[in-house]
């Protein structure tokens, strides 16, 4: 059975370094290191991140289709260990067109309250998948200000009920957060 992602990265933290590791993250996450170079001379530091030796199981060489998988990777280890570069390349990715690398940037934002990303969530709102409205509902709760009360608020009648239950926990949030109702 595979490791849960937080003993992965306390690993690799461990052997390369908090800094190190953030930093691999960072590349993989504004293309310093490309999706391809991941899968080639990089390849110890993708294994590093997801703990596995063959990171996705796919034959080589990786379809460039799958290549996003490298931001979804590196920006979950950003759930676990940190610097505060780190915020350029989530801002960088925060309209990647992949949709896991958002949603992980909405979760990230939440999880560290990273209010300066905010504005740049709220396009997700409208996203068509449940699970990514609800991350940035959660993220806009919890880092976000008064003003950004309102767009959370349109989606109380969202007709998926995760989203829903997000709006009324990130209003109260956001209520509690900023000390005053909204």
């Amino acid at each position: 059975m595979a490791a849960h992602p937080r003993a992965v990265v306390e690993a690799a933290c461990a052997r390369y370094g908090e800094e190190t590791v953030v930093g691999w993250c960072i590349a993989l996450l504004t293309g310093e290191i490309s999706g391809e170079d991941a899968y080639g001379p990089d390849l110890p530091k993708l294994q590093a991140i997801t703990g596995n030796p063959n990171p996705g199981g796919w034959q080589q060489p990786v379809d460039p289709v799958n290549h996003y998988w490298v931001r979804v990777w590196a920006a979950r280890v950003l759930l676990y260990a940190w610097r505060d570069e780190a915020v350029d390349a989530l801002r960088a990715v925060a309209d990647d067109p992949a949709w896991r690398v958002r949603e992980h940037v909405a979760r990230i934002t939440a999880q560290r309250e990273l209010g300066e990303l905010v504005d740049l969530l709220i396009p997700m709102l409208d996203h068509e998948l449940p699970r990514v409205r609800a991350a940035a509902v959660r993220a806009v709760g919890a880092a976000g200000e008064y003003e950004h009360a309102e767009a959370i608020d349109a989606l109380r009648d969202d007709p998926d009920p995760t989203v829903r239950a997000a709006v009324e926990k990130a209003l109260e949030k956001l209520s509690e957060r900023l000390d005053r109702e909204v």
